[in-house]
C-alpha cells in the first residue's frame, strides 16, 4: 500500500465534481505538433477551432497556443476564445491538465497527475508534464501533485464518490510498475476525493492511450452509465467491448445504489486513416446546456446523435465531425478539460 507522503487533495476536503457540474471555462491545447499529425495538421487544427468555436457558444473556452503557432490559432478561433501562449509539447488537454477539485465551501482546486506521455509514447513532453501545474498557478489555486503516472482521460467520476477507471491503463508497467489495484485505489481516493473505484478491463486494441476510459464509459447521471460497445458481433472487438459491459453489470455507487446501463454503438464504419483511430461517440464534451459530440460522415452518426438526445433531454447536441481528430487517437473529450464554477476562488 502506498503511505500517504504528502497532503491529499481529499484530506484537504476536495473532491471532484461530475462533468454535468456547471463549468467556468473549458481549456483547450492547440495542435501544431508535426511529427504527429503530419500532412493532417492543418485539417486537424480547424477541426480543433470548429471544436473550441462550438464549446465557446454554451461556455467560455481557453486555449493554450505554442507562441510559435499563436497567430494561426487565434485566427482560427472565434472572439468567444481567450488564446494564451504556452509552451507545450501536444495537444490533448483532458490527458496533461489538472483534474479540477472542489471543497464543501465552493473553493477550486487543481489535483495533478504525473504525467509520462502515455507510457513514453511520445518525445518530448517535459512541457507537458508540468501544465496541470502551470494552469493551476495563472488560476492562483492550490495544486494537490498524486504520486501517479496517469492522465485524466482515464478516469471518470459522478461526483458522489464513485470513479470507473481501467486495469489495462493505471496499472500498465509503462505508467506504474508494480503498481496493485489496492495501491491504485489508494491514490485515487486520495487524489479525486472518491470512495469507491469501479474497474474495467480496458480495450487491447487502444495501443496509444492504453484503454482509456473515455472511450469506454462515462457516467452521464448519479447511478446512470453509458457503456460503450460493437455492434460486430462475432469479432474480437465486439466481444473485447462486452467484456467491459459485464464488468459494470451488476456494480453499485459508492451511495448503493446498482447502476443502470445505457449502451451506444461506437463507430465501427468509420474510415480508420490511422492504426490508432478513434471511432468513439462516448468522447463527447459536456458542456453548459449542451453536448458537443463527435462525427465520422457515416448514417451510424445520426444514431449515436438520437441516442445522446434521449438521455439528455435538456441539452442541445451539436456533433462536429472529428475524423481529422480521431486520426490521432483521440475525440473531442480528449482534448478538453472542464473547470468548474465555484462560489470563491482562492
Amino acid at each position: 500500500m502506498i503511505a500517504e507522503a504528502f497532503p491529499t487533495a481529499a484530506s484537504a476536503g476536495y473532491r471532484m465534481p461530475a462533468e454535468w457540474t456547471r463549468h467556468e471555462r473549458c481549456w483547450m491545447a492547440w495542435p501544431y505538433r508535426v511529427d504527429l499529425w503530419r500532412e493532417d495538421l492543418a485539417r486537424t487544427q480547424q477541426t480543433y477551432a470548429r471544436i473550441a468555436n462550438s464549446i465557446a457558444e454554451f461556455e467560455p473556452v481557453t486555449m493554450l497556443a505554442h507562441p510559435l503557432d499563436f497567430d494561426n490559432c487565434r485566427n482560427q478561433c472565434s472572439g468567444k476564445v481567450t488564446v494564451l501562449p504556452a509552451l507545450i509539447d501536444d495537444s490533448w488537454a483532458r490527458d496533461n491538465g489538472p483534474n479540477f477539485v472542489l471543497n464543501d465551501a465552493g473553493q477550486l482546486a487543481a489535483s495533478v497527475f504525473q504525467f509520462n506521455a502515455w507510457g513514453g509514447k511520445h518525445t518530448p513532453w517535459r512541457n507537458d508534464a508540468t501544465i496541470g501545474h502551470r494552469i493551476a498557478e495563472y488560476l492562483g489555486i492550490p495544486t494537490y501533485t498524486a504520486p501517479v503516472f496517469m492522465e485524466g482521460g482515464g478516469i471518470n467520476v459522478d461526483g458522489e464518490g464513485t470513479l470507473l477507471t481501467t486495469r489495462q491503463c493505471i496499472l500498465n508497467p509503462n505508467r506504474n510498475p508494480g503498481m496493485t489495484s489496492d495501491d491504485a485505489e489508494a491514490v485515487l481516493r486520495g487524489a479525486l476525493g472518491v470512495d469507491k473505484v469501479i474497474w474495467l478491463p480496458g480495450d487491447p486494441e487502444d495501443t496509444e492511450t492504453d484503454g482509456h476510459i473515455d472511450g469506454i464509459a462515462c457516467f452521464i447521471e448519479p447511478g446512470k452509465v453509458l457503456v460503450e460497445i460493437c455492434p460486430a458481433k462475432g469479432t474480437f472487438r465486439y466481444d473485447n467491448m462486452q467484456a467491459n459491459l459485464e464488468a459494470v453489470r451488476g456494480q453499485t455507487d459508492a451511495a448503493g445504489r446498482t447502476l443502470d446501463i445505457e449502451i451506444i454503438e461506437e463507430a465501427h464504419e468509420a474510415d480508420r486513416r490511422s492504426e490508432i483511430f478513434a471511432s468513439s461517440y462516448i468522447n463527447f464534451y459536456i458542456a453548459n446546456d449542451a453536448i458537443v459530440m463527435p462525427g465520422f460522415g457515416i448514417d451510424r452518426d445520426k444514431d449515436a446523435l438520437g441516442k445522446l438526445a434521449s438521455l439528455f433531454p435538456d441539452r442541445e447536441i451539436v456533433q462536429v465531425n472529428i475524423a481529422d481528430v480521431a486520426v490521432g487517437g483521440g475525440g473531442i473529450h480528449c482534448i478538453t478539460q472542464q473547470q468548474p464554477i465555484t462560489t470563491n476562488q482562492t
